[in-house]
């Protein structure tokens, strides 16, 4: 699958701005909740092997995600959920084990069959919709660190997987909010990094998303706020959509606010 290689050039990429880092940099605090740049590869590296383990059968993967899962149950939240997974693990040591965990998880999803249906935590899902939400955080939650350390990402086209997602979670964003799913969808035409336009519903004047395809991706992966962008909308359901997109399972969470996540 393409796309399996599209997750590891998205995990290299965020590694990239890494391997070279001091270890305490990496206890440095994300503008994600609080969350440590050590906390994110701690987060990345639970759902890489949890979404690789996911490959092998129903059975290995209740037997892997049931305490974590209990533990939620409980009260306690994603990143806490982590920490008894990890058993300490931490600074390069997580670096290196993240790093090689992406890899592995690389290799299995190159060679699984696209179509072959696997389990997750909500509804089970396709081999080629899992490594494409695995793709998917990587970048969202690599935008953090990319934030934090004040550089700019080299931004590649196959961030379209991305683009794709959030175009076809448009419903999702409203069942899981309990409003209704308004119609038509709107179109949506993006700019690729490289230049490529991407399209997607049919041609709407007074319905519509234009504009470049990283800020799109940003927008419903909710790592900025739609107000932050330059994004072109027009119409009150593309509008309303650019204000709760949200392309990743879980409950209804809520953009960042107006101007809270940049570039330092």
């Amino acid at each position: 699958m393409q796309q399996a290689e599209d997750f590891r050039a998205e995990s290299r990429a965020l590694a990239g701005i890494l391997e070279d880092l001091p270890e305490a940099d990496l206890h440095r605090v994300t503008q994600f909740k609080d969350w440590t740049i050590d906390h994110v590869l701690g987060h990345l590296h639970l759902f890489n092997t949890a979404a690789e383990i996911s490959l092998k059968g129903e059975a290995e993967f209740s037997t892997f995600i049931t305490p974590i899962v209990q533990e939620m149950q409980r009260g306690k939240s994603i990143l806490e959920v982590q920490f008894p997974w990890l058993d300490g693990l931490s600074g390069k040591t997580l670096f290196d084990a993240w790093r090689q965990g992406a890899e592995s998880c690389a290799d299995a999803f190159a060679q699984a069959d696209p179509k072959a249906r696997v389990t997750w935590v909500g509804p089970e899902m396709s081999a080629l919709s899992s490594i494409t939400a695995r793709q998917m955080e990587t970048w969202a939650h690599g935008q953090e660190v990319f934030d934090l350390l004040g550089l700019e990402r080299k931004e590649e086209d196959r961030i379209r997987n991305i683009a794709h997602l959030g175009v076809s979670t448009f419903g999702w964003t409203f069942i899981n909010r309990k409003e209704p799913v308004p119609t038509p969808a709107p179109f949506v035409e993006l700019t690729g990094p490289s230049g490529e336009i991407w399209q997607w519903n049919d041609v709407q004047a007074e319905n519509s998303v234009k504009g470049p395809a990283v800020e799109f991706c940003r927008v419903v992966t909710q790592v900025r706020n739609f107000a932050d962008t330059e994004l072109a909308v027009r119409g009150e359901v593309a509008k309303r959509w650019m204000e709760i997109a949200q392309c990743f399972a879980g409950p209804a969470n809520a953009p960042p606010a107006p101007g809270s996540r940049h570039k330092a």
